[in-house]
């Protein structure tokens, strides 16, 4: 929900965290209830689109497409949020400097904060190259390998995993939570989680 969609979450977190992976605390960073005022990004209620949420497909082409732009072009926040339940956390996985494992836990609200000034100035572009979609009855658990560009026809900058959990209510599917990790060095994506061939 990118990143973190690291850079959200996908892969906007995942490039925007992998940034500040060397800094990032030891421990888990709990998330805050509210973001300050004067850095909140506005994020208006809006009504989900029926194409975004009635199949796996769309709720998953959605994730990605709402960070996904050009530089200059506002991101669909908006849209973004009616993807997930209320209260919706993410999970950015990242690895101190000696290997230990960061787990950077945000709202919808800290994601979009940190991350709408740096998407929007430089372009970001998170695309789905792999899903493995494990379903039992209204649950799924979704594996989604994406690749994080600066232009759209760009060079590759990065990949990762996100990992999604979700469920049907009878109406519509829901994002209930987010979690991913970026590729590097002793973490390679394995090849079950890669195109074939």
């Amino acid at each position: 929900m990118s990143t973190l969609r690291s850079f959200h979450r996908g892969a906007a977190a995942a490039l925007v965290l992998a940034l500040t992976a060397a800094c990032a605390p030891s421990r888990p960073v709990p998330p805050k209830e509210e973001a300050k005022a004067e850095t909140a990004v506005r994020v208006p209620a809006v009504e989900a689109r029926p194409g975004d949420v009635s199949t796996l497909d769309g709720v998953i082409g959605a994730f990605y497409e709402v960070i996904s732009g050009p530089a200059g072009k506002p991101r669909e926040w908006a849209r973004d949020r009616t993807l997930y339940i209320p209260g919706v956390r993410f999970v950015a996985m990242t690895a101190d400097r000696d290997g230990t494992p960061v787990p950077e836990v945000t709202s919808h609200q800290e994601y979009v904060d940190r991350t709408d000034a740096g998407l929007v100035e430089r372009g970001f572009y998170e695309s789905e190259i792999h899903r493995v979609t494990r379903r039992f009855g209204n649950i799924a658990h979704v594996f989604s390998t994406y690749e994080i560009r600066r232009a759209k026809d760009g060079p590759v900058l990065g990949r990762g995993v996100n990992s999604m959990e979700l469920f049907w209510d009878g109406s519509r599917w829901w994002i209930a939570a987010a979690v991913w990790e970026t590729e590097r060095e002793g973490n390679p994506i394995p090849p079950e989680l890669l195109p074939p061939g």
